[in-house]
């Protein structure tokens, strides 16, 4: 007859080597996670024009959609812009910034009579959204730029694609009736930073300057100023010690330029994410960098896209990241609803593995 075995003691069980391990991991502390509504937390959101309908703001809140870049191109008006922050607000949609393309007038760009009109726009609409308490506003200075030479076809959606080769040979063209050298636009750009840099101050607005896409130093007979490092380096000295000059970092932009660019993607977050010049992100990737690439969807292109949100919270970046560029997957209208909630359930994964090893 066959002895029963002894009963397992609380001490044999915990000296066990297949129970140690579990007993250990029950033991230890959990490491607390960030709140996705923290403040300090990274603001996931989606580039929307201030008349999407109700339906879109409907599906936003669906798909857990909070923030927003506001794109608003009217007259800037108090009441109104009130009034579309309201809207979005009953959505539980929130605006980190907003955008105004009184800025990317020729008479700006290119210091043509006349501007002073389409900075006083610019400025109109900055000291609004500081009265509205959105902290930000977005602006670019390319004139002239060719984003695309062609459209391709990746996996069964159409997508973006730009061949230096092709630009050169087959697209470029002279844009003006002169060419604009380096020195000119930087003129051009000194003069719009004098003007409204100031403004932003006043009102609690930061500035957040876009890279040049693609990071070419000329196209189309116009120089290019933010194509590497040092232009954004050179435009920072421009701006002296406002706290209210930083980056719209495209990081597409500058996987689009690879080893050309002076630093990576992440040297960038690290310089001037830790210095608290970061203020918005345009979070897409591409197959490969210049002389071609083609866009993609964030998980399919070249660079590891969970690591640039782990350098973000590593430099506790806690303003707002988009989708850039959403490719139409099927069924999609204008609106790219299915590429919109594709990356946005991806953005939430990625920024949740990065909280929990973080911290």
């Amino acid at each position: 007859m066959k002895s029963k075995p002894a009963p397992l003691t609380r001490r044999a069980a915990l000296a066990s080597p297949l129970i140690l391990p579990a007993a250990a991991a029950l033991a230890a502390p959990a490491r607390k996670v960030i709140a996705e509504d923290d403040p300090a937390n990274l603001k996931i959101g989606h580039i929307m024009n201030w008349n999407v309908s109700d339906d879109f703001l409907l599906f936003c809140k669906q798909i857990g959609l909070k923030w927003a870049r506001l794109m608003y191109h009217e007259e800037p008006d108090l009441d109104r812009l009130a009034g579309i922050q309201k809207r979005f607000a009953g959505f539980g949609v929130r605006f980190y910034t907003g955008c105004h393309y009184s800025y990317r007038s020729l008479k700006v760009q290119l210091g043509q009579p006349g501007r002073d009109q389409d900075i006083e726009r610019f400025q109109k609409f900055i000291r609004i959204m500081g009265k509205l308490g959105i902290p930000a506003v977005n602006y670019d200075f390319h004139p002239a730029n060719t984003y695309t030479t062609s459209f391709v076809d990746n996996h069964g959606y159409k997508t973006r694609q730009f061949s230096e080769k092709d630009f050169r040979e087959k697209v470029e063209k002279p844009a003006f009736d002169r060419e604009y050298s380096a020195e000119d636009i930087w003129a051009n750009y000194t003069y719009l930073m004098k003007a409204v840099l100031p403004v932003a101050e006043e009102s609690n607005v930061k500035m957040a300057l876009h890279p040049d896409d693609p990071p070419l130093a000329k196209m189309n007979g116009v120089a290019k100023l933010f194509v590497h490092y040092d232009g954004y380096k050179r435009a920072e000295k421009i701006a002296g010690a406002s706290k209210h000059w930083g980056l719209r970092l495209c990081v597409g932009t500058w996987m689009e330029g690879g080893d050309r660019m002076g630093k990576d993607t992440i040297g960038m977050i690290r310089d001037f994410g830790g210095r608290g010049k970061l203020f918005d992100i345009d979070f897409r990737n591409v197959s490969s960098p210049l002389p071609v690439f083609h866009e993609t969807l964030p998980d399919e292109g070249y660079s590891d896209m969970y690591q640039i949100i782990k350098a973000l919270r590593q430099v506790k970046y806690s303003d707002g990241i988009v989708p850039d560029h959403i490719p139409p997957l099927a069924g999609d209208n204008n609106e790219h609803r299915a590429g919109l909630a594709y990356c946005i359930g991806y953005f939430k994964a990625l920024l949740r593995r990065a909280n929990e090893e973080v911290g």
